[in-house]
């Protein structure tokens, strides 16, 4: 039965692709758009070190501890944590509706990203005079609900299309040609922007400690690091245990959850030596630092003062990068969902249908888009949470989870479901199931180090995230 289970689901072709898989699922927006600000914000290269050590004591070891109960299972989220424990497969449910609503708004600010890279590739041509606008083009196109929903659905179908080639067929090819391209061009541009005048500012913004920042502020920037690092590895969303129910039984483990990590930051710090220091070179202190003004109107800024035809062109090569990362992590992100509608038909003892699940999976993450979309990320008053609910209750002051429909869903998967999952989790890893589950599975033997880990470590860092999140939304 379970060998027939696993041929409807599907399985990974080659490690390089799971890996080109899982490195395209943790490289996305939150590397190439939320690091780099991030980073610079919350004390530089202080926030790089507590970043890093959070990501070796916590984040590699969730990472292997859910691609090892993905592979043990053969299940997606929801029933692998069913089949550990019938009583509990809430943590895998968390994962499932996370995946699900962050992947909305990835639909709508990936499909942003399509239409700068179209935007640059035309002027390139002698097109509409799309980079001399700057903010003003920003602004009026998210003030357009039909430019912004068509945009999103463009996104939605792109991501769909692929996941209808299948695990290897879809998922894998795709990523196998995507990452590659996307590091090379990520290179090519870092070595640019570095040779340019002003740049070493940023690279002085971005990497000069500040000690004083960090005694000041160390709860709120251990938050800051483990939410980056839990949104930058795709941890408790499903994915991870999704994507290791197709590994095959000899795959490492271990070795396959460093080279994530490793990956996954290295080129979080090439996207910071890229956007900082072409912020610094090329607009200067008047530069937005934060939010998606830094990918859209500053980065925008950027390829139209370089000037001429090769400003489009660097321009068009940067948003060709960031839209391949975000339709990386988005076709991971809506496998979860997917694999989780698989999974009931197979165990209902009914076919699978795998590409009815993927285009009702689409439809419904488009319609959870579409607000997000009609905000006008946060541009348009009247149509946020906060403008929608003060209809209701006038009273309802303004706070970080009503500013926008971006923020809500942020404050809902980031800011609660993901952290309270990941502690879940932990928790019954170091006290209900033991950690020979993980190690086991892996092939390494148990040892204090990772029951310490998901013990204690994991679960007063998840802690912390969980109360600088709530503080930070709701304050």
């Amino acid at each position: 039965m379970e060998k027939q289970h696993q041929h409807h689901r599907g399985s990974w072709g080659s490690s390089l692709g799971f890996l080109m898989a899982a490195i395209g699922s943790a490289v996305g927006l939150g590397n190439l758009w939320g690091f780099p600000f991030k980073m610079g914000a919350n004390g530089g290269f202080a926030f790089l070190l507590v970043y890093i050590v959070l990501t070796v004591a916590v984040g590699f070891a969730m990472l292997m501890a859910e691609m090892a109960i993905g592979r043990k299972t053969g299940r997606s989220a929801v029933g692998a944590f069913r089949q550990l424990d019938s009583r509990h497969p809430e943590v895998g449910y968390m994962g499932v509706i996370s995946g699900t609503i962050v992947v909305s708004y990835y639909c709508v600010l990936g499909g942003l990203c399509l239409r700068y890279c179209l935007g640059f590739f035309t002027e390139m041509f002698g097109g509409m005079g799309f980079l001399g606008h700057g903010e003003e083009f920003f602004q009026t196109f998210t003030a357009s609900p039909w430019s912004m929903v068509l945009c999103t659905a463009a996104f939605a179908v792109i991501t769909g299309s692929i996941l209808m080639g299948g695990v290897s067929g879809g998922i894998e090819k795709f990523s196998t040609v995507a990452m590659p391209a996307l590091f090379v061009m990520l290179i090519a541009l870092v070595v640019y922007i570095s040779r340019q005048p002003g740049a070493e500012q940023g690279y002085a913004f971005m990497f000069t400690p500040d000690w004083d920042y960090l005694k000041e502020n160390f709860f709120s920037v251990v938050s800051t690091a483990a939410g980056q690092m839990f949104f930058s590895l795709s941890l408790a969303m499903g994915i991870m245990v999704a994507y290791g129910s197709y590994l095959k039984k000899d795959e490492n483990i271990p070795r396959d959850a460093l080279l994530i990590c490793g990956a996954d930051t290295i080129i979080a710090l090439l996207a910071g030596c890229l956007v900082i220091p072409a912020a610094f070179a090329f607009v200067g202190e008047d530069a937005y630092m934060s939010g998606v003004k830094l990918l859209f109107v500053t980065m925008h800024q950027v390829f139209f003062n370089i000037g001429g035809r090769f400003g489009c062109f660097l321009g068009f090569i940067f948003f060709l990068t960031v839209s391949i990362a975000a339709i990386t992590s988005s076709v991971s992100l809506l496998e979860v969902s997917v694999s989780f509608g698989v999974d009931r038909r197979i165990d209902k003892h009914k076919a699978p249908r795998r590409k009815t699940i993927i285009a009702v999976c689409t439809i419904l993450v488009f319609l959870l888009a579409v607000p997000v979309a009609l905000d006008a990320l946060g541009g348009a008053a009247d149509a946020t949470p906060l403008g929608l609910l003060q209809q209701l209750f006038p009273a309802l002051a303004l706070k970080g989870w009503n500013e926008s429909f971006i923020n809500a869903y942020s404050f809902i998967s980031e800011g609660f479901l993901m952290p309270l999952g990941a502690l879940l989790m932990s928790l019954y890893i170091g006290y209900k199931y033991k950690t020979t589950l993980i190690t086991n599975e892996c092939g390494i033997r148990r040892g204090r180090v990772l029951d310490l880990c998901y013990r204690f470590i994991v679960p007063v860092a998840m802690l912390v995230v969980l109360y600088g999140q709530l503080r930070d939304f709701l304050g």
